[in-house]
């Protein structure tokens, strides 16, 4: 028997979707359904690596994590990984599989892939109650409707009904709702069911009018108005606004918990992937994280983090042109902390022989951390665990680099002495484990040498638990579809598909 399932679209790009998605998720599980995420194709450099080792979108993870469940490649087959304005890496089911152009990837490879999407889908249907699958974009992006394989491509092939997400604190959200339905073709319209009003703030009876007149127009129902709350996004796909605005984030305004706060400062390097590893020390009440781009802003920071990114030697060429790479050298060689991950751990290092990722060949790294690096071919994806500063550590690994580390200390151990990843000179750290700062306890004797090297009366919470965190945003977007959504309809919709006999509204698609 197959599961039912539901099509959150959106009527743009971070109208909801995701968080959406993992609110109708967990609301479900807390029912007792056994529930999956789907993304058809995810364009992210914020991703993770599954227990099999298969990289996907960090959406899709946390929003199995709404699940109850671990992630799995089916859950988002396609994931493109941007590695300039023009190209991305093609990821599929897990693994990389080249570099395609927008126009090579629209123009005809896209449709290709339908068929392992569909298979993905249809595994996950067969195994699971329901399959909440989240769209991308926009699917009145009439421009690109002919190779679409994740908004209305998907819903028609697997029968999905579709619920169209609009963001009403950006304005203009009815005309939005009516322009994407009057822009899809006949048959894409039967299978919009209805709408979702997000991020209100108000009086919802002020609103009642304009939904009757929506229902008028369309004749579909809008099945919920959810109020605009602070911090309930989760690790979405690429805007690092969107990460800014995090609950996780939010709680830096807790007071400190011994008599100074622990100032941290990112580099927002161009291509910046896996921002979301700083989320954990913004947990810790009293540590403040901003990102950064002049060299100016390091000065009255405590601990200065390089993180990951797609374009190592890219990001390196933008530290140098902004003073950065001057300015964290200068850090160094005074003993003030730096942490670099992956590809920032890259940076810190000797020097990158690139001929997979930008194709420079040999290039010099900032020289603070006795590494070499060489691009391989075959990208690294794992999920390691070790110990460090005396505690356990895991974390998850993707990159293409490998590290040829002569000199230091290791910075991440087996527990039996033996060095696993990563260097330390001093007071800088390098490490290629995204999310290590997740496991409680390294994080906060972490953050005591950080306080300790930089003078400050800094004391880490003892009782900060970032999966607590977590579970606790996720059960507050549960909360959120529970109380202000119609989930009699939305569990019809799921079970039964989009109702029949669904008005059209002109003029639909162009021929």
């Amino acid at each position: 028997m197959t599961g039912g399932g539901l099509l959150v679209a959106g009527t743009t790009s971070d109208a909801g979707k995701s968080v959406v998605t993992a609110g109708i998720c967990r609301w479900l599980v807390r029912q007792g359904v056994k529930v999956a995420p789907f993304k058809a194709q995810n364009m992210s450099l914020n991703s993770f690596v599954t227990r099999e080792g298969a990289e996907i979108g960090r959406a899709q993870a946390m929003q199995a994590q709404a699940c109850r469940i671990e992630p799995t490649a089916l859950m988002n087959p396609v994931l493109l990984k941007p590695g300039g304005e023009r190209s991305s890496q093609v990821v599929l089911l897990g693994r990389p599989v080249g570099e395609m152009s927008a126009r090579g990837y629209h123009g005809g490879r896209q449709q290709q892939l339908l068929g392992t999407v569909l298979d993905s889908l249809a595994q996950l249907r067969a195994t699971y109650d329901a399959v909440i699958c989240e769209g991308a974009g926009s699917p009145a992006e009439i421009n690109l409707r002919r190779t679409d394989i994740v908004n209305m491509g998907i819903a028609r092939n697997a029968s999905l009904p579709v619920l169209v997400v609009g963001d009403i604190d950006r304005g203009g959200v009815f005309a939005s709702f009516f322009g994407t339905v009057a822009l899809l073709s006949r048959e894409d319209q039967e299978l919009v069911a209805g709408f979702l009003v997000n991020k209100f703030r108000g009086d919802v009876s002020l609103l009642e009018p304009g939904l009757d007149m929506l229902h008028g127009l369309t004749g579909r129902h809008t099945y919920g108005v959810l109020p605009f709350r602070h911090g309930l996004g989760i690790d979405e796909e690429d805007g690092l606004a969107v990460s800014l605005r995090g609950a996780v984030r939010e709680s830096a305004v807790a007071a400190p918990v011994g008599e100074d706060v622990l100032r941290v400062a990112v580099c927002a390097v161009p291509l910046m992937s896996n921002f979301t590893d700083v989320d954990a020390l913004a947990a810790e009440p009293g540590v403040v994280v901003r990102f950064v781009d002049r060299p100016e802003e390091l000065a009255d920071a405590d601990l200065v983090v390089v993180p990951g990114t797609r374009g190592t030697v890219r990001a390196l060429q933008w530290l140098r042109e902004r003073g950065l790479a001057d300015a964290l050298r200068r850090r160094a060689a005074e003993g003030r902390p730096v942490l670099g991950i992956c590809g920032g751990f890259q940076i810190l290092g000797e020097h990158i022989e690139d001929d997979v990722e930008s194709r420079a060949g040999r290039v010099d790294g900032l020289g603070i951390l006795p590494v070499r690096v060489r691009f391989a071919r075959e990208k690294k994806l794992e999920r390691p665990v070790g110990e460090a500063l005396g505690e356990p550590v895991e974390g998850y690994e993707i990159h293409h680099g490998v590290a040829d580390v002569r000199g230091g200390e290791a910075f991440i151990s087996d527990g039996r002495g033996h060095g696993l990843d990563g260097c330390r000179v001093g007071q800088t750290w390098g490490t290629h484990w995204h999310g290590s700062l997740e496991s409680d306890g390294f994080r906060r004797a972490f953050l005591r040498e950080v306080a300790a090297a930089a003078g400050r009366r800094f004391v880490p919470a003892p009782d900060t638990s970032f999966a607590a965190l977590r579970e606790e945003q996720l059960d507050r977007l549960g909360d959120l579809i529970e109380q202000h959504a119609d989930t009699d309809t939305l569990w019809r919709l799921i079970e039964s598909g989009a109702p029949r006999g669904l008005p059209f509204v002109p003029p639909g698609a162009p021929a």
